[in-house]
């Protein structure tokens, strides 16, 4: 009963883990921003985020501590005072201050009425909360292009392999002819030797090209964020060709990485005036409440009847502080963040120039693939009508083995061409796209 009971969920295991989902681009774009581990940490950083602005906003709040201690006194200080406060004119006597027991508890308050450094905080606030959302659309655009132009890259493996299986039959084919001419003596064994070394070096192309699919993949679904064992189909579809507008001059100013850097520059700004700040007075409203017990015995228990008393005291009051020299620590911290703001506004500058020269060098592949791919288009077409004729040709005995394998070959190199043609197309189609800042478009 046991045995028959798993044989069932031996065979549904089975069905399951050799399920093949279909992947299409924008399947596999969404998956990774959903499951890819630099798309999740940015959202965390998002997330953080919001509890740096709460940690900032704190500091303008009251701060409200309590407090307690207790204290025991084994020799208590004496001090030498006039006798004639005690009756002994012209005498000194050492009397003992305080009591071997003190306790205390109390509330404090201290809140800041005027502190520039935490004003500054408070107005960059907003624009930490925007740095984050910017960088998350970075990250997220990033895991866009990196999985765009992997999966690209398989379906190029993919095809690969099915023109050198193809290239396989129909060489497989040949070899039966040859075989056969040669049983019959019509053909020489050199011949059938040369089509089996061909079989032979294509069936050695093909191993090869299946390992490159199986790492293609893999880089793919790490990529995604997707488990190894998964396996997936790309439909023919995805890699149609559709000629893209370049009349459009994308504004480089629109770009993650130009936004991120100039959010970046404008927190600079803050943390310079934030420094600025330490120029000016600060001024805190201070406030307390204890609550005094002190005997010979401790005063946690104790009563007056037991010498120990309690008695509360508070104070409110106003903390100013001025600073007047600080050692030149504060003018150099100023001046150390006017050179951070250079450094960036040198770095937007070189990242401008990159945003541009991205845009120009993705339009000019573009416009240089879409000619390749329609020579290579004609160029795949007319190679193929070579082989038929070719092929028929050799049957006929018009034309030599090595006539046909030439055209074998020619065949081939022109598929692969027009398959690479269209692979450099659409890794310049995510360029331009990208240059446009248009990345997410592709998850429509």
């Amino acid at each position: 009963m046991k045995t028959l009971f798993l044989i069932p969920l031996l065979v549904f295991g089975l069905t399951a883990e050799a399920q093949v989902e279909t992947l299409t681009l924008k399947d596999a774009l969404t998956y990774a921003l959903e499951n890819k581990a630099e798309a999740r940490k940015s959202r965390l950083e998002i997330e953080n985020s919001e509890y740096q602005i709460q940690e900032i906003r704190s500091r303008a709040l009251p701060q409200i501590s309590a407090n307690g201690g207790l204290t025991y006194n084994p020799v208590l200080q004496t001090n030498i005072l006039d006798g004639a406060i005690f009756g002994q004119p012209g005498q000194s006597v050492q009397v003992a201050f305080g009591q071997k027991w003190t306790s205390n508890a109390g509330v404090s308050l201290n809140q800041a009425l005027f502190d520039q450094t935490v004003f500054t905080g408070l107005k960059a606030a907003k624009s930490t909360r925007e740095f984050y959302q910017l960088n998350n659309q970075l990250t997220e655009e990033q895991v866009i292009e990196r999985v765009a132009n992997s999966y690209y890259s398989v379906y190029v493996q993919r095809e690969r392999l099915t023109l050198l299986d193809s290239n396989y039959i129909n060489s497989t084919k040949v070899r039966d002819i040859v075989k056969g001419q040669y049983d019959n003596g019509l053909a020489k064994k050199i011949d059938l030797d040369r089509i089996l070394v061909k079989i032979s070096n294509i069936d050695t192309e093909r191993q090869q090209v299946k390992n490159q699919i199986e790492l293609q993949e893999n880089a793919l679904k790490f990529y995604m964020g997707m488990p190894i064992e998964n396996q997936f189909v790309i439909p023919q579809t995805e890699f149609e060709v559709t000629p893209i507008s370049l009349a459009e001059v994308p504004n480089t100013a629109n770009r993650s990485e130009y936004l991120l850097l100039k959010k970046q520059e404008e927190l600079l700004e803050f943390q310079k005036t934030a420094i600025k700040g330490e120029y000016y007075p600060t001024l805190s409203l201070v406030a307390g409440y204890n609550y005094l017990g002190q005997g010979p015995e401790m005063p946690l228990f104790a009563k007056p009847a037991d010498g120990v008393y309690w008695s509360d005291y508070s104070a409110i009051g106003l903390n100013l502080r001025i600073p007047i020299f600080t050692g030149f620590g504060t003018r150099s911290r100023v001046r150390q963040a006017d050179i951070d703001i250079q450094i960036l506004q040198e770095d937007i500058k070189d990242t401008q120039l990159a945003l541009d020269l991205d845009y120009r060098n993705a339009k000019a592949q573009i416009e240089n693939n879409l000619i390749t791919i329609k020579n290579q288009s004609e160029n795949m077409k007319l190679a193929r009508d070579i082989l038929d004729n070719t092929k028929n040709n050799y049957l006929q005995g018009l034309a030599t083995l090595t006539d046909l394998l030439d055209s074998q070959n020619e065949s081939l190199d022109a598929q692969n061409n027009y398959t690479r043609a269209i692979l450099n197309y659409k890794i310049a189609e995510i360029a331009l796209i990208k240059s446009r800042g248009e990345l997410k478009t592709l998850l429509n």
